[in-house]
Parts: structure tokens; sequence; C-alpha cells
């Protein structure tokens, strides 16, 4: 069965229309005769929204009921009994109610998918995995609901919906989001002309890389080589020197110029050993290009203009950086140099941008021996020297210049011979120690156009002649290769070099570490795969690059690393000196990815140590605490049970009350006990919802003395997003630390007021009151302060209270009390900022207490 496509509306803000855009889109496709259904859209009581739905099937939502509350969630088997070609699922990033089939919405989406069925579902940016840090800096709420950006990124189509802060604000002010008496609140808060600008450029962005995205995956299909403008890239060609940060600053001012603009610092190394980069200098430029927002290249190409020129139009870049030439003015002798040479073969897609420094002309060192791979080129000169050279010094010296002297015919063609080894290497020169000899004995040695040779000096001084040419030409070669090797050595350490820094210092992920052998052995994707034995199958530990190979007899390159992981490259066969350095990549990746796992690894048993470090502290703290009211239960129900003795009626009340008092006082022990092992293992899920304080706060007061307490919560007070369970456990845990240690006959006070966006409940007593260094301690599990009595509880209530105000978003500290004593404030969002997992729509109506 084919897999269903995706297609998303994703919104820029909360109240652009996603969701409509979405509904007009299913109408259009019923239209077509197409089979269509809601599966489960949220229209949050707005009325153009909820006159779009009419004419639509929906699948009917499924009722579950949590703390007492029903709520109506998505029904993935009624919609796959269903079996509808299309399927509507608004609220992509939502949670689900605990007793869902899944515990995202997205997981529910996926299920439908792999079934066949095609999803139009909505999103908004600020709901996306990645972007969670950058939101709650511009808007100050952190969003709690996320998707991952891998699941938007693979839909199969992605429309942004966007609108105007201005715009959107007249949409707020005209009732067509929220409720009239919420409006001001919203355009004062969330809806800030400067928030909605913010998130719009994020969704813009974001929306751009993924077209980016789009854009190089057809220009691979199709082959493509032209660059294509539609984005400014600029490539910055770093040579190891100081000017580089010169360049880099250069191209990040570029690059702002032309919005989305993107700066990409390559490094080439050469193994002609032409240059000396600086390993301090690349490793500062790297930083500073990282800095500014780009990234850094490192590649190995024996022709630098060649190599900078298909790296840029690999990136699809439009502008090229470059430096002008360190060179002395004596020193173009040896070429052009790599920036004029760029600019002449860069064709008209590319600019090339020569950027003057302080280094220019100042010269960089003598060029060393060209060794290297000598090129076709100049292997053809050689052979033109060795084989046609030697032809026209003999015409020359029998026409032109005769009867110069046999020794000095010899000087001259072992000068050709060893012009030939040092253009083309050894064979050009054999080649032309073989020719000039024969031409020597046939011209030049009496008797003359014949291979006779009459004098017997003649004979050693042609061998001579021989044996020379030979040797120059063996020692020319040798040296050649041993430059190339040398130089390749070099090339080598550096990149070995630059992956060693990287994965000491703990910032190269496995994704990255093969991005990097994929970019400097120009592969088309590389992959590590492992397995568990000789026999069992292949899986994928990391990939990069498009069709990656499953089992290492696909690659075109594969190096193992142990018994059971090999490094897997498809794109072209390397040759086998490039293997050696491959084989430390493929060794450090086994390295990464261990890191990787053992840090996982780490994290689980810091959690582990920190459960068993509770459940020490538990045991110690509760050793006493519980038998206490155990003891108290035990020895009253003995008394009653007695038959020894007469109790009077007042007597059996008291005992009575004694049980219960034990037993509550057990309740309250364990209560706290399960929530602060919810809070250790992460389990405590808070259901985010309107709720009035002037309802939650009454019902925490049931655990303490009517007249211990004394209420002042404003019906005013704007309305806040909480859990109200876990807001009403938090608030009874602080009043009743706050009675317990307020003197006899004084009154706790309980009293809430709004500030800014949100609403702050202080809980203020006349106790002994705790110095400022052991403010912060108070919070911590099994911590009681001063000399509190044994049996007063085992230090988790206000641990227990701080967890499940975090839970919702909020703070809890303490404060002295003017006058002596302690102010417990706890603070909340309101609706307008409260950082929600799903936008901030008001959906439920709350009734206000009279």
């Amino acid at each position: 069965m084919a897999r269903g496509r995706l297609r998303i509306y994703l919104g820029a803000a909360p109240g652009v229309g996603k969701t409509y855009a979405m509904l007009a889109e299913a109408h259009r496709r019923v239209e077509r005769g197409t089979d269509c259904v809601v599966a489960l859209v949220e229209h949050h009581h707005r009325p153009r929204t909820e006159v779009m739905l009419h004419g639509l099937e929906q699948v009917p939502r499924r009722q579950l009921e949590y703390r007492g509350t029903r709520f109506g969630e998505m029904d993935v088997d009624a919609v796959l009994r269903r079996a509808p070609t299309v399927a509507l699922v608004d609220e992509l990033a939502h949670t689900n109610v605990p007793g869902s089939r899944n515990a995202k919405r997205w997981q529910d989406v996926q299920e439908l998918l792999a079934a066949g069925i095609d999803v139009v579902s909505t999103v908004n940016i600020q709901h996306l995995e990645s972007l969670g840090d950058v939101v709650e800096s511009i808007t100050g709420v952190r969003q709690r609901e996320t998707v991952p950006d891998e699941v938007v990124r693979r839909a199969d189509q992605i429309e942004l919906v966007d609108m105007s802060p201005e715009a959107l604000r007249r949409r707020m002010a005209h009732g067509n989001i929220y409720r009239p008496d919420k409006v001001d609140a919203a355009l004062s808060n969330y809806f800030r002309p400067g928030n909605l600008t913010a998130l719009r450029e994020l969704a813009l962005l974001w929306v751009a890389d993924r077209v980016d995205e789009y854009l190089n995956e057809y220009r691979r299909e199709h082959r493509v080589s032209a660059i294509w403008g539609s984005r400014e890239r600029i490539v910055v060609g770093l040579t190891g020197g100081p000017e580089g940060s010169t360049l880099i600053r250069r191209a990040a001012r570029l690059a702002e110029k032309g919005a989305g603009g993107e700066v990409l610092a390559v490094y080439i190394s050469r193994s002609d050993g032409l240059t000396s980069a600086s390993p301090k200098e690349l490793a500062d430029q790297r930083t500073l290009v990282e800095d500014l927002g780009g990234s850094f290249h490192h590649v190995v190409g024996d022709d630098i203009p060649a190599a900078l020129l298909d790296f840029a139009r690999g990136v699809n870049a439009t502008q090229i950086v470059l430096g002008v030439s360190r060179r002395k003015g004596w020193q173009y002798v040896f070429g052009p140099g790599v920036g004029a040479t760029v600019a002449r073969d860069s064709g008209p897609d590319l600019d090339v941008h020569l950027i003057t420094h302080d280094e220019a002309g100042k010269g960089r060192g003598l060029p060393v021996a060209r060794g290297g791979r000598l090129g076709r080129s100049r292997v053809s000169w050689g052979w033109a020297v060795g084989g046609s050279g030697p032809v026209l010094l003999t015409w020359l010296l029998t026409t032109v210049t005769p009867d110069v002297g046999l020794a000095n015919d010899m000087l001259l063609f072992l000068t050709l011979t060893v012009a030939a080894a040092l253009l083309g290497g050894l064979f050009p020169a054999l080649a032309s120690a073989v020719v000039g000899s024969l031409l020597l004995n046939w011209y030049f040695t009496p008797p003359v156009h014949t291979l006779t040779i009459a004098d017997p000096k003649n004979i050693v001084a042609i061998a001579i002649f021989v044996g020379v040419a030979v040797s120059v030409a063996s020692v020319v070669d040798l040296a050649a290769r041993r430059t190339h090797q040398a130089a390749r050595l070099r090339a080598e350490s550096e990149i070995l070099s630059f992956l060693a820094g990287n994965v000491l210092r703990g910032e190269t992920t496995l994704e990255a570490l093969l991005e990097r052998v994929r970019e400097t052995f120009g592969m088309e994707s590389v992959a590590l795969l492992e397995r568990t034995g000789e026999t069992a199958p292949w899986t994928c530990a990391g990939s990069v690059g498009p069709r990656p190979a499953k089992v290492p007899e696909d690659a075109d390159v594969d190096v193992p690393v142990g018994d059971h992981m090999a490094l897997s490259l498809r794109g072209r066969v390397l040759p086998a000196a490039d293997r050696r350095v491959l084989a430390a990549f493929a060794a450090q990746a086994a390295v990464v990815l261990d890191r990787q796992r053992l840090q996982s690894e780490a994290d689980r048993a810091k959690e582990l140590a920190e459960g068993n470090r509770i459940r020490t502290a538990l045991l110690a703290a509760v050793s006493h605490d519980l038998r206490t009211p155990l003891a108290g239960i035990k020895a009253a129900v003995t008394s009653l049970r007695s038959d020894d003795v007469e109790w009077s009626a007042q007597d059996r009340a008291e005992l009575l009350q004694a049980i219960e008092e034990g037993a509550d006082r057990l309740d309250h022990l364990v209560g706290n006990l399960l929530d602060m092992s919810r809070l250790q293992t992460g389990t405590v899920t808070a259901i985010i919802r309107e709720s009035d304080l002037d309802e939650v706060v009454p019902m925490a007061l049931g655990g303490v003395p009517e007249d211990s307490v004394e209420l002042d919560i404003p019906e005013t007070l704007p309305m806040v997003y909480v859990d109200r369970g876990l807001l009403e456990r938090a608030v009874a845990n602080v009043v009743e630390n706050a009675v317990k240690y307020s003197p006899p006959g004084e009154k706790v006070l309980v009293l809430a007021s709004a500030l800014a966006d949100r609403v702050e409940v202080r809980v203020v007593d006349r106790g002994p009151g705790v110095p400022d260094e052991a403010k912060d301690r108070i919070f911590e599990p099994f911590q009681r302060y001063g000399d509190a009595p044994r049996g007063v509880g085992v230090g988790l209530g206000l641990a227990v209270a701080r967890g499940f105000t975090e839970a919702l978003s909020g703070t809890l500290r303490a404060e002295d009390t003017p006058g002596g004593g302690l102010t417990m404030v706890l603070s909340v969002p309101t609706v307008l900022s409260g950082p929600v997992a799903r936008e901030p729509t008001p959906g439920a109506v709350s009734r206000r207490a009279g």
C-alpha cells in the first residue's frame, strides 16, 4: 500500500487563518469529487470557521475522561475504518489526553499516512521544536506542545499562511479571533506588533529553507549544474593567511544586504605544496564564520581555481569573495594567480569580488618545487621535448651551427633530457636519452650516417651520456614524487588535525562528521552501517546525502571498522592513497557513535543515581515519620478493643479522633511521597486550560482548620492557564506549611493580585521566618528547617509545590514578611501569556464563583 501524502498549512502566528484555509481546500476537493472527511478540526467558536464546517462529513470524536472532565480527541480507529481519501486533522502539535492511542497528534497522523490516507493538517511556526528557544526569547512564552521539525519537513506540500501584523491585529479588534472581553489584553501581550513581526520573519525564513531543499533536490535529480540565483550564497575562499578574517566579515556584510543571505567559507588543501596554511588562523577563522551564522568547509583539490568553482557551483552560490594575492610582482611569472583564474573562468552566473587587505603584495615566500601530480599539460610538453627536441636540435647542429664538437653536442642533448625530466618526469626523459644517443651516433660520431663507432673513446662518451641522462631523469622524477607525497601527507594531516580537534572538543555529531566525509571526498552519500553479528542484517547508524548504501556491497567505497561496522560511500571509486584518511574518518565516526551512546547511558545512569538518592533519603526520612502515626493508630485501636477498661463516650470519641488524625497524617505523607516520585520520574502531565483562581484556591484549603486562614481572592482577576489539580495541590501544600509554623491564634493570609501578564498568589504567615541563605534550601526534598519536631512531615510539601508550579510554567519563591514571618509567592501565567502547548485560544468557558 502506497503511503499517504501530507499537506501542511503553516501559520505565521495564531489567528492568521490556517484552519480556514484548510477547510477551504477541503471544499475545493469535495467539489472535485474527492472523498474528504473532517477527522478533527478545532474551530474555537470562531463563527467564520464554524461556517466552513458545513457540508463536510465529520468523524465523531472519541470521548475520554481525565480528572473528572471529558475531552474529545480524534478517533484514529474510526478514521481508519472509514478509510477516506483525504482526512483533515487540525493542530498537528497537540498533546493528546492521557489514555489516547498516541501521546501526540502528529503520531496519529503518521498512522493515517501509513494506512494510505492523505492528510491535510495545520501547525503554527512557534510549535516547531527547533524554534522553541527563539520563540520564548521573543514572546516570553515557552511552548509546551511541539512537533519535531523532521515531521513537518517530510511533508509533501507546505503552504505558508501569512498576514501582516497590522491586518492580524485588526482581525483581533473585530472579534474574529477571541471574545471581545479578551481582545484588549491579547493586543497588549502576545499580539504585540513586535512579536507578530518576529514570528512572521521566522516563518518566512523557515519556509525559505524548505523551498531551498526542494530546489537542491530538483537540481540533483535533473543534474542541473548551472547556478540559479534564487538566493544569495557567498563563498569565501580562504588560504589560511591572516587576511581571512577580513574576507569573512566583508562577505557577512554582503550577505546582510540580501534577505536570507548565506556565507560559506571554504579552505582548499593543495596537494602540490604551493601554499602553507596556519592551523591557528584557520581555527580562528572557522570560529568567526560560525559566530556570524555561516559555515566552514574543508575540501581537497589539486587545481585550486577549479576546486573552488566546483564547490561554488555545487552549493548554488551566487558570489565568490577572494583576497588580493599576497604574492610579490616577480612571483607572477609562475602564473596569473587564483583570483585572476577564478574571475576568468567563473562565467556570467558567478560574481567574483577581489577584496584588498593589509597583507596584499607583502609576499608569501618562495614557491617550492611543483612536484605533485604533473597534469596532462606538463606530461604532454615533456613528451614533446623528449621526442621532438633531439630531432630539432640535430637539424640546428647540422645546418645552422655545424662543427661545434662532439663534447658540446652531447652537453646540448643532455640539456634536453634534463628539461624533459623537469617537465614530464621519468619516461619522457628516458625517451629523450634514447633518441639523443641514436642521433649522436648517426650524425656526429665518425663514421657518420652509420651506427658504427670507429673510435673507442666515442663509445665511452655515448655510454656516459646515456648513463648521466638516465640518472638525472631518475633523480628529478624521484624528487617530484617525494614532493607530491610530502604535499599529500601535509594535506592529510591538516584534515586529520581539524577532525581530531572537533572530536576532542565534542563539537561534531555523527551526521556532521559524515557530512564532512562526503564534502571532503566529493561523494554522493555516506552511511555508517553496523550489525550485531556476522549473520545479522546491516542497520544504518547514520547517513547523509541521497540514496545511502544499505549494505556495504552496494557502496562504491567500503571501509570496515572492526568486525561489525563499516563506512560506506557512494559516488565514485577513490584511489588507494585516499583510503588512509578515509580509514581515520571511519574510526572517528565509530568513536563519535560510541560517545553518543555512552552519553545517553550516562544520562540514564544519572537519572537512576538520582532516583537511588531519593529512595535512600526517603527510607531515612520516613523511618520515624510513618511509624509515629501508625503507632498512634495501633494504640488507639488496641485500647478500644480492650475488654478490661470501660471507656466513656468522651474517651471513645477522643480515641476515634486520634485514629482519624493519624490516618489523615498518613494519607498526607503518602500523597506527598507519590507526588515527589512522579516529579522525579517526569511523569507529571499538565492539562492546561482556562481557570479562575477564586474557584481553585478555596478548594485547596480543605485540609486546614476553617479559622486558620483568611482568604482574599478578587473576582476581577484575569483568568489563568493552569492545570487545576496541580495548582490546587501546590497551594494546599504551601498553605499547610504556613499554618504549621504560624503562632497559635495567628491566621495565615492568602491573597492574589495581577501583575503584568501574571497572577501572584501570596501566602503570608507570622511564624519564625527563614534566613536568606536557607530560602532556596527549604524547597529541596526531605528538608525541614529549624527545630521542626519529628512527625510533622518528611519535608516534601514545599518540594512538591515547587515542582507542580514549575510544571505550570510558574514560579514559587520565599520572601520575608514585613514585621516577621515568611511569605510564599506563587506566580502563574494569565490566559493571554500562558506557555500552553496549543495556540492561546479560549476554548473552554469557566463559570466564576459567586
